[in-house]
């Protein structure tokens, strides 16, 4: 009996642990990727005069919404011209 409750506190204490830490890697992950299709935007974008400004605003967009935070931009660009 004392093995099962072992077993079963090890596989607890594995899955808070795992949740713990996949949250800050789910957060750079989705970073990147958004500077990345920022870059692309402005990258190939300029074919079409489509251009985003990098200031610190649409970079922590990019960087905390990760691409849906980059085609907000672009709609919000878009908008104002």
């Amino acid at each position: 009996m004392d093995i099962l409750i072992s077993g079963l506190i090890a596989v607890v204490v594995l899955y808070v642990v795992v949740k713990f830490f996949v949250l800050p890697f789910k957060l750079v992950w989705n970073g990147v990727c958004g500077v990345v299709v920022l870059w692309l935007v402005n990258l190939l974008g300029g074919v079409i005069g489509l251009h985003l400004d990098i200031s610190i605003i649409s970079a922590l967009i990019a960087g905390f919404f990760g691409i849906p935070g980059v085609f907000i931009l672009i709609i919000y660009q878009l908008l104002v011209q």
